[in-house]
């Protein structure tokens, strides 16, 4: 399983870096690809799994609970070091608190789970892609943008992140997938097929995305900040998790094994791009860089032990 899992995992990230470094793919068709995957290829995917399954199959408060739970927490640690430690101003302090605390489950996380337990991986993906959205990105963006203009009402700033929130494809998916649960409904077998097809690209594609998003980034800014809040993601997080999920009742295995996996993934794209819209730049990119190195060197490491 540990080889079946882990080569795979390795060689689709190089390919995507060994074809963006001889120019076989550009940067800019990454992100295309990149756009395709979150936009189309996980939404299908995580539709076509929550449609197939049943109330008693996503209920589990303990993993929200958990899961949830933890990532506040690291977020609220991280958030008051950077604030009152290293006097960051409201905007970037926020967006180092979601470094900090949000995984790179969309792509990263539904690559590595799905290979280890198939369409399972769809329940947890979906239970943690609502709390980092609902929770972590929706505070990163209230604070952020109350940082930007400190003058602005908050519920102007509530109103306009609930709305960008629920045009995201992802969160429209898992909407959608819910209400097959709730009210008992089954999609037509030809969609049904056809969201197959498209979901079953989302797991290798995104690998590869990810290992051609690597080219031209380095170490370039490692200090006492960059380690620490690298720290925090790959380290502390997934030991927090692990054990709130350890003591919380009607927890499986597989449940607290996934959760720990995703809590221990690398930082999201998601971290650098808003480190570069808010003038963060290196000190983003950065640990981004070296959670992914890490992060993937850990989630090895918890699959040889667990699997």
């Amino acid at each position: 399983m540990v080889v079946q899992v882990i080569v795979p995992i390795f060689l689709l990230l190089l390919a995507g870096y060994i074809s963006v470094s001889i120019r076989l793919i550009t940067p800019e068709q990454i992100k295309a690809l990149s756009a395709f995957i979150i936009k189309i290829a996980l939404p299908a995917f995580l539709l076509f799994a929550l449609s197939n399954k049943t109330l008693n199959d996503i209920w589990h408060p303990s993993y929200f609970l958990a899961y949830g739970g933890g990532s506040l927490v690291i977020f609220a640690l991280a958030f008051c070091f950077y604030r009152y430690f290293f006097t960051y101003s409201l905007t970037p302090t926020a967006v180092m608190a979601m470094g900090a605390s949000m995984s790179n489950t969309g792509f990263i996380g539904t690559a590595v789970l799905t290979m280890l337990i198939g369409s399972h991986a769809a329940i947890y993906i979906s239970l943690t892609l609502i709390l980092e959205n609902l929770l972590i990105l929706a505070l990163v963006l209230a604070l952020a943008e109350a940082g930007m203009q400190e003058k602005q009402a908050i519920f102007p700033l509530v109103i306009k992140t609930a709305k960008s929130l629920l045009k995201n494809p992802v969160i429209i998916a898992i909407i959608l997938g819910m209400s097959c649960i709730l009210l008992d409904l089954r999609l037509p077998a030809l969609l049904n097929q056809s969201l197959e097809l498209l979901g079953k690209t989302a797991s290798p594609l995104a690998l590869f995305a990810i290992g051609g998003s690597l080219v031209g980034m380095g170490i370039k800014a490692l200090n006492l900040q960059s380690a620490l809040l690298v720290g925090m993601k790959v380290l502390l997080m997934p030991l927090l998790i692990f054990s709130l999920l350890s003591v919380l009742p009607n927890v499986s295995e597989e449940m607290l094994h996934a959760g720990t996996i995703l809590a221990a993934l690398p930082m999201p794209i998601a971290f650098g791009i808003f480190g570069q819209a808010y003038g963060l730049n290196e000190r983003a990119l950065t640990p981004l860089m070296l959670s992914t190195v890490i992060g993937f060197i850990g989630v090895s490491m918890l699959i040889i032990l667990w699997w």
